[in-house]
């Protein structure tokens, strides 16, 4: 979450293509960021819209206090935060903190929640504390992707969009539904965040699907199941996004020579980066560094 949600973007003292990327879509209702904020404390007042902040990168210490609740954790990769509108909130960030935040006016809201025959009076967006939705995570990634690659799809693609993550927050992050028993088809919350954590912290090694399932205390077949239903995606999958994210933040900060990303990101060489960077971004990494530059 972030104070630069008041603030002008583009400022004087950032780079542009790096640091800040924005979009606001006005009939969609829907505006879409990526913002950094530094160690310290945050403060926002309620604000007219929803907000959902997905951690990106690095895990994070932080404490948040929001509407008479306090979580403390650390956040990795794909966390979300949900803050219904009008509801204050307090951070406190031991690190630098990089957020996907999508913000949803009550006009988008209203909409999608006459399609479900809900009142938006009488029923409420739940706030929450590092939850894990696969499926809203991955419309939030494909939002991010058309926003960096220029929206190529177009107005109508990015509103349907839009649209689903209203829908989503209706359907499982609202007062109107009891969420469904997963018991016994997913990770539990702590192992996956484990997991998750042990993924961040080693994306550098080379590691298995061996290690990673002992981390959960599990075998391999039985992990690669139960991590596919809590992610979305498989295992080795997830691992190879996660490291070419990695390579594409190291790429843009511009301190090594790409065959040094490589090695930091965990990939056996150069040529193992580009292929996967090329099939995951449509990108090579020296074509990548040419745009950020």
């Amino acid at each position: 979450m972030t104070s630069q949600l008041l603030q002008p973007l583009h400022q004087k003292d950032q780079r542009p293509v790096a640091s800040i990327s924005s979009y606001t879509i006005r009939a969609s209702g829907l505006r879409v960021s990526l913002l950094t904020d530094p160690p310290g404390i945050v403060e926002i007042p309620g604000l007219r819209n929803t907000i959902i902040s997905i951690h990106v990168g690095p895990s994070v210490q932080m404490l948040c206090r929001r509407n008479g609740r306090q979580h403390r954790g650390t956040a990795v990769h794909g966390d979300i935060d949900i803050i219904p509108a009008g509801t204050p909130g307090v951070w406190e960030l031991k690190d630098k903190d990089t957020a996907l935040v999508l913000s949803l006016s009550p006009e988008l809201l209203s909409t999608v929640a006459e399609h479900y025959d809900l009142d938006p009076g009488r029923v409420e967006i739940r706030n929450r504390f590092q939850a894990r939705d696969p499926q809203l995570e991955n419309i939030a990634w494909a939002l991010k992707a058309e926003m960096e690659s220029g929206y190529p799809c177009g107005r109508i693609y990015v509103d349907s969009l839009a649209v689903s993550v209203a829908a989503r927050l209706w359907r499982f992050h609202s007062s109107s539904l009891v969420e469904p028993e997963v018991k016994n088809r997913r990770l539990s919350d702590r192992k996956f965040r484990q997991v998750l954590e042990y993924i961040e912290a080693n994306l550098d090694r080379n590691i298995s699907l061996a290690d990673i399932a002992g981390v959960a205390g599990l075998s391999v077949s039985h992990f690669k199941s139960l991590f596919r239903e809590s992610a979305g995606v498989p295992a080795h999958q997830y691992l190879i996004r996660r490291r070419v994210e990695r390579a594409k933040n190291l790429i843009a900060e511009d301190k090594m020579p790409i065959s040094q990303v490589a090695f930091e990101a965990g990939f056996a060489h150069q040529s193992h980066l580009a292929r996967h960077m090329r099939r995951l971004l449509g990108v090579s990494p020296k074509g990548l560094r040419k745009t950020l530059l």
